[in-house]
């Protein structure tokens, strides 16, 4: 508003009071070019001439181009249809290995609120008010956790899930009828063997992880003294707040939504349900450098 009255001033100073631009210009602050090409402006325009213009480029040589938007609004369009994961940094990824294009995430997630295709939820909490933590290196702690799932026999299994913290990535995934100790601990044994032990590993409070909430009845079990005995730290997440192991937990909720969304995890037996599960977890983060679906 005051730019436009500024003009508006100046324009009246020089056309109606014959003040020179120079004068114009020392007593409203501005330069004298300026002055000039406003009253210019103004005898082409008109009124038009009061209005403030619009400072955007002429030309914009780093503008996303528009096939590359309607690729980006496109795998939005197609990865929620297919019930995955379509967030800006899944499109980032499929851009880059299949279409050879690299995009931002800050820009993909742009284009896709300008479109419409995200829905603010503005009562969720602030990212600013979690604390967030991951591990600095690979190996650094591995998060352990245990999923249910239903069969096509209408029978239930447990899936016993080991993520990298660093990278997220799914080192096991395992099938089982009924969870234990002995399948934590051969679990374990059979990943450490193919990617080396963890300097630590974080779990929630389950029995067949630890015993610390049995009352002091029977000591450690047979996992948490294998740790003991490699020296590895074994976290707990606090009884009742679950987002400690969130990293873990994640990977279980989207196999699950996957699988009500798309349908792909219906119909399945002990062998394809650990397949499944496998394929959805089994995805790197982009700092780790890895490739989806391995």
């Amino acid at each position: 508003m005051w730019a436009m009255s500024k003009a508006r001033l100046v324009i009246m100073a020089v056309v109606v009071e014959g003040r020179t631009h120079a004068d114009a210009a020392a007593a409203y602050g501005v330069s004298r070019s300026w002055v000039t090409r406003l009253v210019a402006r103004w005898r082409i325009e008109g009124d038009a001439a009061f209005e403030p213009r619009s400072r955007r480029p002429r030309t914009s040589p780093s503008r996303t181009p528009d096939a590359s938007v309607e690729l980006i609004l496109g795998l939005r369009r197609q990865l929620t249809a297919a019930g995955l994961d379509a967030g800006p940094d899944t499109i980032g990824w499929h851009l880059s290995e299949h279409h050879g294009i690299d995009v931002s995430t800050s820009t993909i997630r742009r284009y896709l609120v300008a479109a419409g295709l995200v829905t603010p939820e503005p009562r969720k909490r602030p990212k600013s008010s979690h604390v967030r933590f991951a591990a600095d290196l690979p190996n650094e702690m591995w998060q352990a956790d245990m999923c249910w799932w239903s069969l096509a026999d209408g029978a239930h299994c447990e899936v016993l899930s080991i993520i990298d913290d660093c990278s997220r990535y799914g080192l096991s995934v395992s099938a089982h009828r009924s969870v234990g100790t002995p399948a934590v601990i051969e679990a374990f044994n059979k990943t450490a063997a193919h990617n080396g032990y963890p300097a630590s590993v974080l779990t929630d409070n389950a029995m067949y992880f630890t015993t610390r909430f049995a009352g002091g009845k029977g000591g450690a079990n047979a996992f948490e003294t294998l740790l003991g005995d490699l020296n590895i730290v074994h976290k707990h997440s606090r009884p009742g707040h679950p987002q400690t192991c969130g990293k873990v937990c994640e990977c279980e909720d989207c196999a699950g939504a996957v699988s009500v969304r798309s349908g792909s995890g219906k119909g399945l037996t002990m062998v394809s349900c650990v397949r499944f599960v496998g394929w959805v977890r089994c995805r790197a983060s982009t700092r780790a450098g890895r490739t989806d679906l391995t």
